[in-house]
């Protein structure tokens, strides 16, 4: 990792960036097919960059190690130096990466929002003109999911079937709460906490009141689990009211007359919410959820309006952001420039409004709209799109600087 840098880092101070004109940015490339949609990517970012700023901002990329190519060269799937910059430097973007096989790190993933407490996985979903998609009016769903990232299952307490600390759970449950469990189960526990909840629903309302954006539905399950999920949606209302009291209402509360300019709350059982986004989708615009109803949605969403090759992501936390490819890292493409890099790009475009420069991200995405409509595209789009020409990653890149805003 270099230490001689000619940017600036970004600070940041109650609750504000401040973006200094050459902002350095940490960048991981990403594992498999990452290492070609990541120079696809750069490529497009710094050419936005360059045409909203005539030249008179850049961002300094700098890379850090994450995933395979950091256990090939330090040894260890997540280095501290990694960490480090990232603290450092505030905001940072990656391709996809391998998940460790056996112990210790189960996901780098998981582990990168957990350790910098990146408390918020965001991911808007839209339809581009021209994407293929199975439904009929893929355009009628535009939503952004605020999935809570750091408790529920993917907190990793779980314990193996027949194991002595499973057999000890099971045991302390029948023995001091009269609870039965089913001899030599697998345990996982599900936390879920007034503090987790409540900053994930006030980070996605804040959003909506920003962006003007209503409802904000709870998703959830608590008609089943009604001490985790059920307490998610009532702290859910509670963070409503104690929070944006005078800006916010509850559904159940609207007059005949509608919600008097204010953000509408109301929430929604999950699995009723998949039917609805297939048959009502315009009903609805931000989603705030639990971390495994949120993973679930993010993805069925994203297959409405054409899939995970043009699905952005990113983790954000207090001060610390980590922009993202949603997909995996499809080692059988790795090194072929074959592989469509529509979602790092549009992870980017949400790391440029991040930081304020809405300019280089409106660009980005003038220019992957008139990529696509000009049906010259990447395998997956090509071969689903009638009279559409394939053309290589890095070419695709190409097309879309061509159509940059």
């Amino acid at each position: 990792m270099s230490t001689n840098l000619s940017g600036t880092p970004i600070a940041y101070a109650d609750g504000a960036y401040t973006v200094p004109a050459d902002p350095i940015i940490p960048f991981i490339e990403g594992d498999g097919t990452g290492r070609d949609i990541w120079k696809a990517s750069r490529r497009v970012f710094d050419a936005a960059v360059a045409k909203a700023f005539g030249g008179n901002r850049r961002v300094v990329w700098l890379e850090v190690l994450a995933g395979e190519k950091a256990f090939k060269e330090t040894g260890d799937w997540l280095p501290e130096a990694t960490l480090e910059a990232i603290r450092k430097y505030r905001v940072g973007i990656k391709g996809p990466l391998t998940t460790p096989v056996g112990g210790g790190i189960r996901s780098l993933n998981v582990a990168l929002r957990q350790i910098l407490d990146l408390y918020a996985c965001v991911r808007p979903v839209r339809y581009f003109e021209g994407v293929p998609s199975p439904m009929k009016r893929p355009g009628d769903l535009n939503v952004i999911i605020y999935r809570e990232n750091t408790e529920d299952v993917y907190a990793g307490i779980e314990f193996k079937s027949g194991s002595p600390e499973a057999k000890k759970v099971i045991d302390f449950l029948h023995e001091h709460l009269n609870v039965k469990v089913r001899e030599l189960s697998g345990i996982g526990i599900k936390p879920m906490s007034p503090f987790g909840s409540k900053r994930l629903v006030a980070f996605a309302i804040r959003h909506a009141l920003a962006k003007q954006r209503s409802p904000v539905t709870l998703v959830h399950k608590g008609n089943i689990q009604k001490y985790t999920e059920g307490a998610f949606r009532d702290w859910g209302y509670e963070v409503a009211a104690e929070q944006f009291g005078d800006r916010t209402i509850a559904e159940k509360d609207v007059p005949a007359g509608g919600a008097g300019g204010k953000l509408v709350i109301n929430d929604r059982i999950a699995d009723s919410m998949f039917q609805q986004l297939l048959l009502r989708p315009k009903e609805y615009s931000v989603l705030a959820t639990p971390n495994l109803n949120g993973d679930y949605l993010s993805d069925a969403c994203a297959a409405q309006v054409g899939g995970l090759g043009i699905a952005a992501g990113a983790n954000i936390g207090d001060g610390f952001a980590i922009f993202e490819a949603t997909h995996g890292t499809a080692p059988k493409y790795a090194d072929l420039d074959k592989i469509n890099p529509g979602s790092l790009i549009l992870s980017g475009v949400m790391m440029f409004e991040h930081l304020g420069w809405d300019t280089v991200a409106t660009s980005i995405v003038k220019g992957v709209e008139g990529a696509i409509t000009s049906r010259r595209v990447t395998y997956d789009l090509a071969r689903q799109t009638e009279g559409a020409t394939e053309i290589a990653t890095s070419a695709f890149a190409d097309n879309i600087i061509e159509h940059l805003g």
